[in-house]
């Protein structure tokens, strides 16, 4: 392996550390896997999206070409009082882009939800280059928990007051917004070189920048992957939740250590923080079928050397293991 999760990335026990987040996590259940559609209203368009849940059954290869997801399609919830996590993809990115860790959570006894962001997925980038897109990202996670805690029908399953998010590159910027972080644009010089023709660049220099959504007070605890971070220490001081932080040494797609490292210095509660060495900005997004390769091959190739599968096991232990301690344990009881 060349990469390792804990802050002292480069030492050469992160194998040996590695190895034992690994074998720290059992699976439990089986991962189902279920559609939904949350209706428009008010405050946006109708949001497509996937569930994943702890289910009894034995778990199924998915073929959702060029996707393969392990997991079993509309299997009954197993379990009450189960915590929720939101996900929140990146640019151009789908409710689907996470599903291993996804049905890592699910098999730890998760409901998981995600939906693809009108106008910035895979299927609709009509918005993906202008700033509402980022203004409207926050409101549809809260739509979305509001239809996972008030509407779907298997809701009376849920704890309300176990509440997580994992949100990715604009996704994570998305999970900072809804635990209170404010953007400055003017942060990222870096975004917009002087002759760059972009919309959302047009808006900043013309101080066209949306309202931020007011945060979620439901959110218990927030995994940021790889943020596209427009935030310093004043954007992010009423963060009070705590977040685990991962950056990618090499970055990509407008992500970049040191803009992650400045999110990281700038929230008021130091963050579990974790840098994938070798890693670029994609490796964060579930191991690629065959197919997917072929189909999208920028975002399926890793650095040399890299190995995205064994990647992926000792992140989902993270991951699970955070929410662990942050959703599960909330009782004084727990150890």
């Amino acid at each position: 392996m060349t990469f390792c999760t804990t802050p002292d990335w480069r030492h050469p026990l992160c194998r040996l550390v590695l190895a034992a987040c690994c074998l720290g996590g059992t699976a439990a259940h089986a991962a189902g896997v279920s559609f939904i559609n949350v209706p428009a209203g008010p405050d946006g368009p109708a949001l497509r999206g996937a569930v994943w849940s702890p289910c009894s059954a034995t778990a199924e290869r998915l073929v959702l070409a060029p996707l393969v997801i392990e997991g079993t399609r509309d299997c009954p919830v197993n379990g009450t009082q189960l915590p929720l996590v939101l996900v929140s993809h990146g640019s151009g990115g789908s409710a689907l882009g996470h599903h291993d860790t996804a049905a890592a959570l699910a098999d730890a006894g998760y409901v998981v939800a995600a939906i693809n962001h009108p106008g910035d997925s895979f299927q609709d980038a009509n918005r993906q280059g202008h700033l509402s897109a980022f203004a409207t990202r926050p409101v549809d996670m809260k739509r979305l928990a509001d239809y996972m805690l008030g509407t779907w029908p298997q809701r009376a399953q849920l704890d309300a007051g176990k509440v997580g998010f994992f949100g990715y590159s604009r996704g994570g910027y998305t999970g900072l917004v809804a635990l209170g972080a404010v953007p400055d644009w003017t942060l990222r010089p870096d975004l917009c070189p002087p002759l760059s023709t972009r919309p959302l660049c047009g808006e900043i220099r013309r101080n066209e920048i949306p309202a931020t959504p007011a945060p979620d007070p439901r959110i218990r605890a927030a995994v940021i992957v790889d943020p596209l971070s427009v935030f310093d220490a004043k954007g992010l001081g009423k963060v009070s939740t705590p977040v685990q932080l991962w950056a990618s040494e090499l970055g990509g797609d407008g992500v970049t250590l040191p803009s992650v490292q400045a999110a990281r210095d700038g929230l008021p509660q130091p963050p579990d923080w974790h840098v994938a060495a070798a890693a670029g900005h994609f490796a964060f997004l579930a191991p690629c079928s065959p197919a997917l390769a072929d189909a999208a091959p920028d975002i399926c190739r890793d650095a040399p050397g890299f190995d995205r599968a064994a990647f992926h096991q000792a992140f989902n232990a993270q991951v699970v293991g955070f929410f662990q301690r942050h959703l599960q344990r909330t009782d004084a009881s727990a150890d």
